[in-house]
């Protein structure tokens, strides 16, 4: 027995012939190989997770960061922009991080698109910090409008009340015009304002041109009519307590305000040529090569290494037959002492070969891919064989379970971001429909002002012919006042007229009278002479005749005298009726005048209200086409900000199929291993 050990040990030690010298080497380099290609297969397998990882996070990181600095930047809402701002930061410090991590860990072909992404991020870095750095400029610019648009607001009530109180002390159509244009002013400076926060952008010294002319006009109104209307004061304390204080800071706010927006402008291609250069990457081929291939080298030499166990173990079988031959020949004539020690030689044999065909047997499953199988380890010569078999066949098993639990995981990754992405899609398509319809609406709206600024010209056009037509009915006025006057100096004049007529009447009455009375005397007189002739008797019988004459004639003189005054006193009563009914007449020409002069002056008014409704139409005209010009700025700019939305959804969709891809790459990869066969407890154990 301690003969046969002595005989079989250098066979396992040591090779004996230049055959066994190849196995022993085969068998070496092949174990060297399968070592070095499990360890080259964890790194790698670490490695190319890595890098698909840190390529799906720069594509994600760069759509994000265009989103953020679109909603930092162009937002109106404070609590979106504080948010935008945070995320940008956060997505930034992402997408940086993965730059970097690509560049320190390239791929064999990828190095061109790598520092193709490189370089243009370093080209919009600087954007990026600005739009950061002047966080809070912009907060401050969105501040100062609304405060602005507050006191505008607050101060076009207030000039409300003086209009109205203008109206009421009776101050000129001209005055009442100039506050109605305070009040467009102040709309044009909130408008004004409005446009430093926008896309559009503006100029500050046309704003400060708009406040220093509102400012100098009312300044102006409180030194002509201050007293008549003391709301003037009230819109002189919210302008210097809202407004005023603005002033001196826009120049330090409105011009990065409007840098920022540009830097964001300047974003708006960062995640489309990210994109581009990493769908240079084949994701395919690298997970080819540096995973695959060295599987599949290390499944070559675990084959490798069992062939150069066979063919050993085979050679080693055939030379302790020729040993045994040997010595079966030399000891023919020691038969019978060496009977016993060839018996022995021959049981080690068979237990050799049935050691070698059984590790050959399990060997055989592990070719067929079945890793839940373990050679035997005895203390036969295989035992140490067996037991390096067993680490390996633990170390590929060890493997396959990385490789599949590599493969969920990404596979459980890429469904994740795939989700992500294409979320993120459908909310970048809800987006663009959202701002199509905006537009849409915005579309209209400049439609309706422009309706209402035609509208406006007409109405306007109608009031300039009210104030031609009021012009005449004052012209007609003033002519049947003039007539009237005529009329009235006329009546007047022939009224003096018949006054004197009176008054001449009332003479010829008195002439009457007298006549009338020198009549009575020479009647009486004639009398006296009758009586004087007839005391004279037959002397005085011819005075007595001149006497009846004389009488006969006073007689006649006193009825012509009472018919003459009759007369008189008829032309008299006439006369005054006449009188009396000329200064009726005269009473209703004034009356007609003073209502003349009236209706002329109500015709002033109308003419008057006619000019300062044409001008307020006009202004609205020109108020009309002004907004319909801003409504068609922020429809441009709508649309930009669509066609951003739209480079992000595409951009995202394009994400969500990359993600596809390595989801179906990971698919393939638990394919590639699905040949080998687990036990239960190590799936479990590794679950």
């Amino acid at each position: 027995m301690n003969d046969v050990s002595k005989v079989s040990e250098p066979l396992v030690v040591a090779p004996t012939s230049d055959s066994e010298k190849k196995w022993w080497m085969l068998l070496i380099i092949s174990g060297f190989i399968a070592m070095f290609s499990l360890a080259y297969l964890g790194y790698s397998l670490l490695k190319v997770t890595d890098y698909l990882g840190d390529v799906n996070q720069l594509e994600v990181s760069a759509v994000n960061i265009v989103k953020d600095v679109n909603d930092a930047t162009f937002s109106r809402d404070f609590d979106v922009s504080k948010a935008a701002y945070a995320k940008l930061l956060t997505n930034v410090q992402s997408y940086e991080l993965a730059l970097s991590r690509l560049q320190n860990n390239k791929m064999v072909g990828d190095a061109e698109a790598i520092n193709a992404i490189s370089s243009d991020w370093q080209s919009k870095k600087s954007s990026v910090d600005y739009i950061v750095t002047h966080q809070n400029d912009v907060n401050a610019l969105q501040d100062l409008q609304n405060q602005v648009q507050d006191a505008a607001r607050q101060m076009q009530k207030q000039y409300a009340s003086v209009t109205d109180q203008a109206i009421k002390v009776g101050l000129s159509s001209a005055t009442i015009k100039e506050i109605q244009e305070q009040i467009l002013r102040l709309e044009r400076i909130s408008e004004k304002m409005a446009a430093l926060t926008s896309s559009t952008g503006t100029n500050t010294d046309e704003f400060k041109e708009e406040v220093s002319n509102f400012t100098r006009i009312l300044k102006n109104q409180q030194a002509v009519y201050g007293q008549a209307s003391p709301s003037l004061q009230a819109i002189d304390d919210t302008y210097q307590q809202m407004v005023k204080p603005v002033i001196s800071q826009l120049t330090d706010l409105s011009n990065p305000t409007i840098q920022s927006r540009e830097s964001a402008q300047a974003l708006t291609d960062l995640a489309t040529k990210t994109q581009e250069q990493l769908s240079k990457i084949d994701r395919g081929i690298i997970t080819q090569k540096s995973i695959l291939i060295p599987a599949l080298l290390l499944l070559l030499s675990a084959l490798a290494l069992a062939f150069a166990l066979y063919r050993l173990l085979r050679q080693q079988n055939s030379q302790e037959l020729r040993i045994s031959e040997k010595e079966n020949m030399r000891q023919r004539q020691e038969m019978e002492k060496e009977a016993a020690r060839a018996r022995q030689i021959q049981e080690e044999n068979e237990r050799s070969q049935m050691a070698i065909l059984r590790l050959l047997d399990e060997l055989g499953d592990l070719a067929e891919g079945d890793l839940t199988v373990n050679a035997t380890v005895s203390e036969d010569f295989t035992g140490a064989i067996a037991d390096s078999v067993n680490f390996a066949i633990d170390q590929l098993r060890q493997l396959v379970l990385a490789i599949n639990t590599t493969a969920d995981r990404v596979a459980q990754s890429s469904q994740q971001t795939q989700m992500t992405a294409v979320e993120l899609a459908e909310a970048s398509e809800h987006q663009a429909q959202e701002i199509a319809g905006v537009s849409a609406a915005i579309n209209e709206m400049a439609v309706s002002i422009d309706q209402v600024s035609a509208n406006a010209s007409e109405s306007a056009s109608v009031a300039q012919r009210s104030v031609a037509i009021a012009q005449n009915g004052a012209d007609v006025v003033q002519r049947s006042i003039e007539g009237m006057n005529t009329i009235r100096n006329q009546i007047q004049e022939t009224s003096k007229r018949i006054k004197r007529l009176g008054e001449s009447s009332q003479e010829i009455g008195d002439i009457v009278g007298l006549i009338n009375d020198i009549a009575d005397q020479t009647n009486i007189l004639a009398l006296n002479a009758a009586i004087q002739a007839s005391m004279a008797g037959e002397a005085g019988r011819g005075f007595a005749v001149v006497a009846d004459e004389v009488q006969r004639l006073a007689e006649r003189s006193a009825a012509a005298t009472r018919q003459i005054e009759t007369l008189v006193k008829t032309i008299q009563a006439d006369t005054n009726e006449a009188v009396s009914s000329m200064e009726s007449t005269t009473a209703e020409v004034v009356k007609g005048a003073k209502l003349a002069k009236d209706a002329g002056e109500a015709l002033d008014e109308v003419q008057t209200v006619s000019n300062t409704l044409a001008d307020l139409i006009q202004n609205i005209s020109n108020a009309a086409r002004q907004q319909a010009t801003s409504a068609g700025h922020i429809s441009s700019t709508m649309n930009i900000i669509q066609d951003i939305t739209s480079q992000t959804s595409s951009g995202t969709m394009a994400t969500a199929r990359s993600v596809g891809r390595l989801n179906e790459m990971a698919a393939a990869l638990q394919e590639s291993v699905s040949g080998f066969k687990l036990s239960n407890d190590d799936v479990f154990a590794d679950n």
